[in-house]
C-alpha cells in the first residue's frame, strides 16, 4: 500500500481560470499550496472559498520578477491566454512567456523542485496537419498580432528543454487546447464564455468567418485532472504533451447548442475571420491516453450546462458556489503582497466580442 506524501506546491496564476481550479483540486488531495498571482487577469474572487484553508497561501507577484521560495513542484500557469488580454499587452506576454520562464526554471533549478509548462495548442499555429500530434512543428506567423503569445509560448517551451539538456531539471511540458468551464473570465473574448453571455442577454451570437471553423473544447475538470497526471508521471516523461478533447465542433454547431441549452432568442451575426486564426484544431492525444492512462470523460452538452449555470449566477448578481463558501474577512489572513501587479483588465478593457 503507497502512502501519501504531501507535497509544497507553487501554482503560478494560481487565482486564474485554470490555476484556481488547479489549487482546490491539489489542496482537496492533501497538498501544500501556494498561489502566485498579479491579478492582471485572475481575480480573489476565483480562490475565495481556499483562503480560510490553513494549506492555502495566495502572493500578489509578478513572475517576470524573481521569487524566492521553497517547494517541491511549480505548475507555471502564469499568462494572459485569451487574445483579447494577451494583445492588450503583447511586450509583457512575451515577457511573462519568456522572462517568467526563466524566472521559476531558475527557481526549480535552486531548489530541485519539478517544474510543468502550461503550453498551448496555438504553438501549432494554423496547422496543416489534421489533428495535431506533438510532432507536428507547427505553422506559426512570427510578427502577426497573436505572435507575443504564440512564439512566446514556443520560446518557453525552448528554454523548458535546455535548461532541462544543460542543468538536468525536473520538466514536464503540457500543450493545452481549448479548455471552458466555470470561472471564465467573463470578459475574456473567449468564444465559449461570449457565445453563452450573447445568449444569455438574447444579444447576437458573434461568429467570425462563415462559422465552418472548429475548435475542440475540453470541460475544465478534465484538464486539470490531465495537468496533475502528468505531473506525477515518470521522471523520463517529459513530453510536450497534448491535453484536450478531441471532439471537434464547428463554431456554428457551438453557437446552436449554446442557444439550445439557454433557451435564447439571439441570432447569429457572421463577421469577418480575425488574421492568423486558426480554420482548425483538434488534438492527437495518444501519447496522453497510452503514458497518462488519460482521455477527457465530460460530454460537451454537460460541460456547457454547468458552465451557463456559473454565467447565469454571474449576471443575476448571486455568488457562485465556490464564492459563496468563501471565509469571513478575519479567515482570510494567508495572503502575502511581494510586489503589486497590473491593475485588473477588467477595470480598463471594454466589453469584446468573441475570439475563436
Amino acid at each position: 500500500m503507497e502512502h501519501f506524501i504531501q507535497k509544497r506546491v507553487i501554482v503560478t496564476g494560481g487565482a486564474g481560470f485554470l490555476g484556481s481550479h488547479l489549487c482546490e483540486q491539489l489542496l482537496a488531495a492533501g497538498h501544500e499550496v501556494t498561489a502566485i498571482d498579479n491579478f492582471y487577469t485572475g481575480t480573489k474572487r476565483n480562490i475565495l472559498h481556499l483562503l480560510g484553508n490553513p494549506y492555502f497561501e495566495l502572493i500578489r507577484h509578478d513572475t517576470t520578477f524573481p521569487i524566492y521560495l521553497e517547494t517541491d513542484q511549480i505548475y507555471n500557469l502564469a499568462c494572459p491566454a485569451s487574445p483579447v488580454h494577451y494583445q492588450n499587452d503583447p511586450v509583457q506576454t512575451t515577457k511573462v512567456n519568456v522572462h517568467g520562464s526563466i524566472n521559476m526554471l531558475g527557481l526549480a533549478k535552486r531548489i530541485g523542485a519539478r517544474i510543468l509548462q502550461a503550453s498551448t495548442s496555438e504553438v501549432y499555429g494554423n496547422p496543416a496537419v489534421h489533428p495535431q500530434p506533438e510532432h507536428y512543428l507547427g505553422c506559426v506567423n512570427p510578427v502577426g498580432l497573436r505572435s507575443c503569445y504564440d512564439e512566446g509560448k514556443r520560446c518557453a517551451e525552448t528554454l523548458f528543454f535546455d535548461y532541462y539538456r544543460q542543468h538536468q531539471i525536473s520538466i514536464k511540458v503540457a500543450r493545452i487546447f481549448n479548455t471552458y468551464g466555470p470561472r471564465m473570465h467573463p470578459n475574456d473574448g473567449r468564444v465559449v464564455s461570449n457565445f453563452i453571455l450573447q445568449a444569455l442577454r438574447n444579444e447576437p451570437i458573434t461568429v467570425y468567418g462563415d462559422g465552418t471553423q472548429t475548435r475542440s473544447f475540453c470541460y475544465v475538470d478534465d484538464l486539470i485532472d490531465g495537468l496533475i497526471r502528468l505531473m506525477e508521471s515518470p521522471q523520463e516523461l517529459t513530453g510536450p504533451i497534448n491535453l484536450g478533447n478531441p471532439g471537434e465542433v464547428t463554431m456554428l454547431e457551438l453557437a446552436e447548442a449554446v442557444c439550445e441549452l439557454t433557451g435564447s432568442r439571439s441570432p447569429i451575426c457572421l463577421k469577418p475571420l480575425p488574421a492568423d486564426d486558426p480554420e482548425r484544431r483538434e488534438p492527437d492525444i495518444r501519447l496522453a491516453q497510452q503514458h497518462l492512462g488519460w482521455s477527457p470523460r465530460v460530454p460537451l452538452r454537460e460541460g456547457l450546462t454547468r458552465t451557463i449555470a456559473y454565467f447565469e449566477q454571474l449576471l443575476t448578481g448571486r455568488a457562485p458556489e465556490a464564492e459563496a463558501r468563501a471565509p469571513t474577512t478575519a479567515q482570510a489572513s494567508n495572503t502575502v503582497t511581494l510586489r503589486p501587479g497590473t491593475a485588473p483588465v477588467e477595470a480598463t478593457l471594454p466589453k469584446v466580442e468573441a475570439r475563436h
